[in-house]
């Protein structure tokens, strides 16, 4: 029998200052976090199988979740693994300018938060 472990834990932004686009401030919080970690260590030195061995869970924090297309979200973890992705209620929403030209409804800026952890199976003692 085997458990999860948490091995990484990082925190991203992503900001979306035209268009009022939840599902791209989602994103671009992802990959803010994603692109800090260095998963190096779990093929040289576990020999893991990111398949078998490997989960990923975001929780993200954004306005508008009920927005977010959660498909386009889990392609911004590259990783070829379980990945869970929780939207929540969060983030900020300020002032922006709104300009017609790049689609913007209104003059929001949003901006999303995501909590990344990186899980790998460990074995039971």
């Amino acid at each position: 029998m085997s458990e999860w472990k948490r091995y990484v834990i990082e925190i991203g932004m992503g900001i979306d200052q035209h268009g009022q686009d939840s599902t791209k401030a989602a994103i671009k919080a992802v990959k803010d976090a994603i692109s800090r970690v260095c998963t190096v260590g779990l093929l040289e030195l576990f020999e893991l199988d990111f398949e078998r061995d490997v989960k990923v869970e975001a929780i993200i924090g954004v306005p508008y979740p009920e927005n977010v297309d959660v498909k386009e979200v889990r392609k911004a973890i590259p990783l070829k693994c379980e990945k869970i992705i929780n939207v929540v209620n969060g983030g900020l929403k300020g002032p922006g300018i709104a300009l017609e030209e790049f689609g913007d409804k209104t003059n929001e800026m949003l901006i999303a938060v995501a909590f990344i952890t990186i899980y790998v199976r460990g074995e039971r003692k």
